[in-house]
């Protein structure tokens, strides 16, 4: 009888240690997978940050007037460090740019050709330190006149000549490069400030914006302006990279420095009136005022309308249902296009 009741007892303590073992796994080993698990949900959440900008730097812009004659055309670099590339008609239909770079220590930027009056309104508006080789009478004036800060390759240091394209017969014109250090440096020579309070022109987004679901949408893989018969440019959408890349005519335009194409995250285009304002065919153009366009980016299109009250003001860009536009995070072509050229999206 004491043997059974001994084999009766084990059989329990056996049984509660299976139970035991049971309510251990499940609940005790869930506790130490959950304690586990918990490092990997309290890590911080990585913030998300712009490639293009540091929306927290207070560094001031730095515009750079560069020559898109198609004789320079194929010596142009550093555009792609740029985060604004301005496009605007000047004498004969050629068009000069107006690079703006911020927090970037660009090598080499150039060709650096000379002052355009209108291009000082746009410098204006990012507050920029205004970059140029020479300048027309106008421009030189209104330079004076509204105090711009400038570094002028004529009479400041920085600048220099290729000799390499001046040996194989580019004209003088077509050969003068700066940099950022360089300009930084006649900069603090001259007193000028490098820091700036102004806001960035454009609203910027670090998560995708897609376009094809707003109003008036309309698919742009190719995008052709025309300036004049001289200066036709193409933005040919690359959907893998998505981004633009940039033809002059047939001509894909690459870096001459680095031999990467030249593109464009975004493209804001729109026309104004322009007019000759010499006998020389320098120009003036209707850019104060209002008008329609289109904002470009990631293969669509959508309608938009500009504003710009003043010559100081920043230019205002708004969707059709009035809300400011925010472009992706990249380089943004503005492209002020003279009124009545084709412009074709598709």
């Amino acid at each position: 009888m004491k043997l059974r009741w001994d084999r009766i007892i084990a059989v329990f303590l056996v049984f509660v240690l299976l139970i035991g073992v049971g309510v251990y796994f499940l609940f005790f080993n869930k506790e130490e997978e959950k304690q586990l698990e918990e490092p990997d949900k309290q890590e911080p959440v990585v913030e998300k940050k712009l490639q293009i900008l540091d929306l927290e730097s207070d560094t001031r812009p730095i515009a750079v007037m560069i020559n898109n004659h198609k004789t320079a055309q194929p010596y142009q670099t550093g555009l792609n460090d740029a985060y604004l590339v301005y496009e605007i008609v000047v004498e004969g239909g050629i068009t000069r740019m107006m690079a703006v770079f911020k927090d970037q220590d660009t090598a080499t930027i150039g060709t650096v050709r000379s002052s355009r009056h209108y291009f000082l309104d746009y410098v204006q508006e990012n507050d920029a330190i205004y970059t140029h080789f020479g300048w027309s009478e106008k421009a030189q004036q209104d330079i004076n006149d509204l105090n711009i800060d400038n570094v002028n390759g004529l009479v400041d240091s920085g600048f220099w000549r290729d000799q390499e394209l001046r040996n194989n017969g580019v004209p003088l014109e077509h050969t003068a490069y700066t940099n950022i250090e360089n300009i930084l440096e006649v900069a603090d020579k001259r007193g000028y400030e490098t820091t700036s309070t102004k806001d960035t022109l454009l609203n910027y987004s670090v998560d995708e914006i897609d376009l094809s679901t707003m109003e008036g949408a309309i698919k742009a893989d190719n995008v052709f302006i025309e300036y004049s018969s001289y200066q036709e440019n193409t933005f040919k959408y690359d959907p893998v990279n998505k981004v633009y890349n940039k033809y002059s005519g047939d001509t894909l335009r690459k870096d001459y420095v680095t031999g990467e194409a030249f593109k464009a995250k975004n493209i804001i285009t729109y026309q104004v009136n322009n007019y000759s304002m010499d006998s020389y065919g320098r120009q003036e153009i209707d850019n104060i005022g209002s008008g329609e366009g289109y904002f470009i980016s990631n293969g669509y299109a959508v309608p938009i309308t500009w504003e710009k009250e003043s010559p100081s003001s920043q230019t205002i860009y708004k969707f059709l249902d009035g809300k400011e536009i925010t472009v992706n995070d990249g380089i943004t072509y503005i492209q002020i296009q003279p009124k009545n050229k084709t412009l074709e999206i598709e």
